[in-house]
């Protein structure tokens, strides 16, 4: 019994670095982005007391959406450590809903593009819809 333990402590060691790398890299992570998170709050403020054109209505539709994929990010990032360092699939799902929706907003010029947008968009959805009804069956037994 004590060769096997002996045996998985190399594992083990390598694994708990291993840990701890990724845990310090999505600290720094979280840390960038809700910097970021600020910067895109500032220039919201700034364009909020701006009289312009209908330009920067799509720009700042733009910027609104790249704001919510940070939010998306750092919620991850927090659900990470406070389900034991997993990450739930819905919160990939909300990301993925939400750059194609933003696709969608930027390049909308081709129909061909935009129509494949709103497909991918419904197999998310589709997706999400999958998991939350199989997570429910599972919760009732």
């Amino acid at each position: 019994m004590f060769t096997q333990i002996k045996n998985k402590w190399p594992i083990l060691r390598i694994s708990v670095v291993l840990q701890l790398v990724l845990n310090t890299a999505l600290i720094l992570l979280a840390i960038i982005l809700s910097v970021l998170l600020l910067k895109e709050i500032v220039y919201f403020i700034s364009v909020s007391f701006s009289n312009s054109g209908m330009d920067i209505h799509y720009k700042l539709l733009e910027r609104i959406m790249v704001f919510f994929l940070y939010f998306e990010f750092i919620a991850m990032i927090i659900k990470y450590f406070q389900e034991q360092y997993h990450f739930p699939i819905r919160y990939f799902l909300y990301i993925g809903i939400t750059a194609m929706i933003r696709l969608i907003i930027v390049y909308h010029e081709n129909p061909v593009h935009t129509l494949l947008f709103s497909l991918a968009i419904l197999v998310l959805i589709i997706s999400f819809y999958i998991m939350n009804s199989a997570t429910g069956r599972r919760g009732r037994y």
